[in-house]
């Protein structure tokens, strides 16, 4: 660990002081250097005209719903309620799928799809977010043992460490299966997305699934659609790399955002999830790789349940302001 106070620290523990003592007014979105402007969202259920009108008043833009089964004129009602408060449903968390699973499980998370993407149209939202599938049970690498490298055809592990892999043999099996029918089952959903005209926005989770930014990547621009984009959690897989590598590695293939983030244990191994701004995210080089990309998107916060409302929007305003 580095002796002293680092920039980041400096600028957050200032921050902190000066909003504290209702000296410092948080920065709105695109303000200063940045050629993107960002928008502030939270996650809900279904919407209603007095939780968006409270969240509205603490300052947010809008949400990202987790009802996705809503029918198609049930999500046109939330529509018009958001509508009237003057708050956008920008997103549908559709969530798991199980895409490397018996054929029958298959066949219902596509239907489940499916309804997803007709309820964010529905509902006004451009994208819905969908995590493909988990792998799990076998031996696999520590995260800071990875070492990737992938056929950059199929997306197949061609070893997941510099030593030995016949350890895990396993994982990669279950890694390029899944990775093989999750591929599958986005590509019979394109249409559906394009017939709606809602993205389906692959997110990647603690699933065990293309942890590194290559990897992931490569996973989702060989869709080669723009109906099939990344919707990256920035605190998701700082145990990995570090959430630019990621942003840079997906580029303008990022849709949406989470903003979560994760505080690394002193040695940089292992750690937990923490309320924003209290982890280990870079966020001033994070605004700047996401700006860097061309991202000016949403940005909803997931994970910090439990800080009052306007807290979260400030700390949301200085993450959006570089800080």
């Amino acid at each position: 660990m580095k002796k002293g106070v680092n920039r980041r620290e400096f600028l957050a523990t200032s921050a902190a002081a000066a909003t504290g003592l209702g000296l410092m007014a948080a920065p709105r979105a695109g303000a200063g250097e940045f050629k993107t402007t960002l928008k502030k969202a939270l996650i809900c259920g279904k919407p209603t005209e007095a939780h968006l009108a409270k969240l509205k008043a603490a300052g947010f833009d809008g949400v990202e719903t987790n009802a996705a089964d809503a029918s198609p004129a049930d999500a046109e009602e939330c529509r018009k309620v958001a509508e009237k408060v003057g708050m956008r449903i920008h997103s549908v968390l559709r969530g798991w799928m199980q895409f490397n699973g018996k054929p029958d499980q298959v066949e219902a998370t596509i239907k489940k799809t499916e309804t997803a993407l007709r309820a964010a149209q529905g509902y006004g939202a451009d994208a819905i977010l969908l995590v493909p599938c988990r792998i799990g049970g076998a031996k696999m690498p520590e995260p800071w043992e990875f070492d990737i490298e992938f056929d950059a055809e199929n997306g197949h592990l061609k070893r997941v460490v510099k030593a030995d892999n016949e350890p895990f043999k396993d994982y990669i099996a279950a890694h390029d299966h899944a990775t093989d029918t999750s591929v599958e089952a986005v590509r019979k959903l394109i249409p559906v997305a394009e017939a709606t005209g809602v993205v389906i926005a692959l997110e990647n989770v603690w699933n065990n699934l293309w942890v590194q930014p290559a990897v992931f990547a490569h996973f989702v621009k060989r869709f080669e659609s723009k109906w099939v984009q990344a919707y990256f959690d920035i605190g998701n897989h700082v145990k990995y790399a570090p959430s630019e590598e990621f942003i840079r590695a997906l580029g303008p293939t990022i849709a949406k955002c989470h903003v979560k983030d994760f505080k690394l244990n002193p040695d940089s191994r292992g750690g937990k999830f923490v309320n924003i701004r209290d982890g280990s995210v870079n966020w001033p080089v994070v605004r700047k790789a996401l700006d860097a990309v061309g991202y000016g998107g949403w940005m909803t916060i997931e994970g910090s349940g439990g800080l009052p409302l306007d807290e979260q929007s400030k700390r949301l305003d200085l993450i959006i302001a570089g800080q």
